[in-house]
């Protein structure tokens, strides 16, 4: 099988594409204090007042978003002890299961 130069240029664009699709997704799933740090540092190398603000602002959206998920997360735990000392083994499970995903979005 040949391929001509429209198919190849049509391959390497779609291959492009395709890992582009891929970093914006690893970044969407960065956590909330991963990218408020980043955003932190960004305002101590920002070189005027309006970037230092910008910044700063996502930071602090981030790391608010973290505190939720820690917060909701801690009272997952919290249930997942209450119903596991009651032998509710299936609750406790689960709600161990919703402090995991919450601990894991705010680190």
């Amino acid at each position: 099988m040949t391929i001509n130069t429209t198919q190849f240029t049509g391959l390497c664009a779609g291959i492009v594409l395709m890992l582009g699709s891929l970093a914006v997704g690893a970044a969407e799933t960065e956590s909330h204090m991963a990218q408020g740090l980043k955003h932190a540092e960004a305002a101590t190398k920002a070189v005027d007042g309006k970037a230092i603000a910008e910044h700063a602002e996502a930071a602090n959206t981030h790391v608010k978003k973290s505190v939720e998920h820690l917060t909701a997360g801690s009272a997952s735990l919290d249930q997942a002890v209450e119903h596991g000392k009651q032998g509710h083994t299936d609750l406790a499970k689960k709600a161990a299961e919703e402090a995991e995903k919450h601990l894991k979005a705010a680190q």
